[in-house]
């Protein structure tokens, strides 16, 4: 998702993305302790796509 496509969100719709992405994360991150993780550099999209949404968050949060 491109950073101009996050800051039209609100943060409610914010706080929901980064809980399904830290869930999808700890999904991603089982899957590799397993040995059955089928795509490496999907963990890395992933954290990139959250650390985003939480600066953006972090934004909108400070200046409301």
């Amino acid at each position: 998702m491109k950073v101009t496509e996050l800051r039209e969100l609100t943060v409610d719709d914010l706080r929901v993305r980064v809980k399904e992405l830290d869930d999808q994360l700890f999904r991603l991150r089982m899957q590799k302790s397993m040995g059955q993780l089928e795509a490496p550099a999907k963990v890395r999209d992933v954290r990139k796509d959250l650390a985003r949404m939480k600066t953006i968050l972090r934004e909108k949060e400070q200046t409301a």
